[in-house]
């Protein structure tokens, strides 16, 4: 808003919206405080990809190669870290044009990208606390399709200009608004995962005990019980009734 008005006065020279924030570090601000600035933002950044390649290495060694190679000595854990973040750095990179060709608006590319793979999550999670008759091989066969599904999309739309436009690849994958095709996924996902746990074998009951709904023991319910009081249930109604009245005015 500061920086619409001060276009509006003939005060800055803006392009674009996405570029307000540098506008009003470049012409505003003092030589010395643009350093501080560039120096903050620069220092958050460093942070971030730093915890965020330690996260990934973390989870490549400890999650994955060490339950392959479960005594292999320190030093070659090390190098394995090393050699993720090297990996997820790349990737990270070659991701670039997949953004540039998704949106010019970082918020919009982030929603976009996100409607593709949370359905399939959020149907996985829903039937697996809903229901003891959800097996692990839904659960696995669900991410999948959900993650497939979404991906093909995500490839298309990188790829649109090459596509029929009448075609039925655009029509199911391109033409439906990404709030719809997210809908429609995920109850695509719900019915892949309801048929396999049909044809597939159930997990252990006492493995799964207290993972869904009306399983939880007496100690179990106690428990989360104690984690919790009137305040949460007052704080948590109010952020409901925001979020509700967000939609409706924004409907």
């Amino acid at each position: 808003m500061i920086a619409y008005s001060l276009n509006a006065k003939g005060m800055i020279s803006l392009v674009d919206s996405d570029s307000a924030f540098s506008v009003l570090v470049k012409e505003l601000l003092p030589l010395g405080f643009k350093g501080l600035v560039v120096g903050g933002i620069l220092a958050a950044l460093m942070s971030s990809l730093a915890s965020l390649f330690n996260s990934s290495a973390t989870l490549f060694t400890v999650d994955f190669y060490m339950k392959y190679k479960p005594n292999a000595p320190e030093k070659e854990l090390v190098k394995v870290g090393r050699i993720a973040t090297v990996v997820v750095v790349v990737l990270g990179i070659l991701w670039i044009p997949v953004m540039k060709g998704l949106g010019k608006v970082l918020y919009a590319y982030l929603q976009d990208v996100q409607s593709l793979l949370a359905p399939g999550i959020a149907a996985v999670f829903l039937l697996g606390i809903a229901s003891k008759r959800t097996t692990p091989a839904a659960g696995l066969i669900g991410l999948s399709a959900g993650f497939v599904l979404g991906m093909t999309r995500l490839a298309l739309k990188i790829f649109a200009a090459g596509i029929n436009p009448d075609g039925l690849i655009y029509n199911v994958f391109l033409a439906p608004n990404w709030l719809h095709y997210e809908i429609v996924l995920f109850f695509i996902v719900i019915a892949i995962m309801i048929v396999t746990s049909m044809v597939t074998k159930k997990s252990d009951p006492e493995a799964i005990k207290g993972l869904y709904i009306g399983s939880a023991t007496a100690e179990q319910k106690a428990i989360t019980r104690a984690s919790w009081n009137n305040w949460d249930l007052v704080f948590s109604g109010i952020v409901i009734v925001v979020i509700i009245g967000f939609y409706i005015y924004f409907w």
